[in-house]
Order: C-alpha cells, then sequence, then structure tokens
C-alpha cells in the first residue's frame, strides 16, 4: 500500500472512531440526560488533534 493510501486508510479509521464517540455522547445528553465527563471530552479533543495532525502531515 502506497504511503498516501495508507494515510487516508489512518484518517478514514480516526474519523469512524470519532463518529462512534461522539454518536454515544450524544445521546447520552439527549436521551439520558448525562453530561459527559470533562475527562471523556478532553479525550475526543486529543484524538481531533491527532487526526489533524496526521491530515497536515505530508
Amino acid at each position: 500500500m502506497t504511503d498516501i493510501k495508507q494515510k487516508k486508510e489512518n484518517v478514514k479509521l480516526h474519523l469512524k472512531d470519532l463518529r462512534q464517540n461522539l454518536k454515544k455522547m450524544h445521546l447520552e445528553v439527549t436521551e439520558e440526560l448525562i453530561l459527559p465527563k470533562p475527562d471523556d471530552i478532553k479525550k475526543l479533543m486529543n484524538k481531533m488533534d491527532k487526526l489533524l495532525k496526521l491530515i497536515e502531515s505530508k
């Protein structure tokens, strides 16, 4: 697999993981009326930062 294809696949995996985490958090807030823990939000932000770095890397 070429470097570009590998990077694209990594981005897809990161996005899929983020999407699942955000969906879970959204359901907790809307259906169960549970606010997310600050640590959970920080973890998601760190994942988003990693994804951004991956996308910006050459």
